[in-house]
């Protein structure tokens, strides 16, 4: 297979038609090999318009999803970031090109195992990785004494957890997958600027089914 040219086919053809016109985003998808984060036995689908399995039933997001929510979330410099799954890795890396810092939380062993192996082969050296379960709160080794510029969830959950939101600095955003199959919608969610602990605003991005995060918090459900 041509890597660069299956690259570059799926920035043409996947990722600029889903309204991911911001070009250093472009430009990190070509810096950032998507084909060493992938198991070597799916190396071939790298680069398409799918969900890759990873292992534990887990699967890495569409390239077009990536982008789209690295787009949307637009890291700085200056951004400390929690990633709620850490998965491949692949998805921690492009943060990490963009941010000051990445602590990425990862529940399953052998994935984090996974994700540590391909971001250190990679290179990056602003990742911290955590083995634990932040579905419902921040676990030991993630609590700082600074909040986040930017909170992700990798899996989609009924309800945003309020432990992670509080996680916010002011001005801060968080990305989500919020809903049940079939009806799920990303979203980016805005903590005001003033430090209220109730002022956030919701902006839906797209409509889209992925896999639920783990242990996550559960809406009241009324029983008749």
């Amino acid at each position: 297979m041509n890597l660069e040219q299956a690259r570059a086919n799926m920035v043409e053809q996947q990722i600029r038609p889903w309204e991911v016109l911001d070009q250093d985003v472009l430009d990190l998808l070509y810096a950032v090999p998507r084909e060493e984060f992938v198991p070597p036995s799916r190396r071939n689908l790298a680069f398409t318009d799918m969900e890759i399995p990873i292992g534990e039933g887990e699967k890495m997001w569409a390239p077009k999803i990536e982008a789209r929510v690295l787009q949307a979330l637009a890291p700085r410099r200056s951004d400390r970031v929690l990633e709620i799954g850490t998965g491949s890795g692949y998805f921690t890396a492009l943060l990490a090109h963009r941010s000051a810092r990445v602590t990425s939380v990862e529940i399953r062993p052998s994935l984090a195992a996974f994700g540590k192996a391909n971001i250190a082969r990679h290179g990056v050296d602003n990742v911290t990785l955590v083995l634990g379960d932040a579905a419902r709160g921040l676990p030991p080794g993630v609590c700082g004494e600074e909040p986040y510029n930017i909170v992700i969830l990798t899996g989609s959950v009924p309800v945003l957890p309020r432990a992670l939101l509080g996680a916010l600095a002011p001005g801060g955003r968080a990305f989500a997958v919020i809903g049940e199959a079939p009806l799920m919608t990303a979203c980016i969610v805005s903590r005001a600027g003033n430090g209220g602990a109730e002022s956030f605003a919701t902006l839906p991005l797209f409509e889209t089914v992925i896999a639920p995060l783990l242990n996550c918090e559960q809406p009241s459900r009324f029983a008749f």
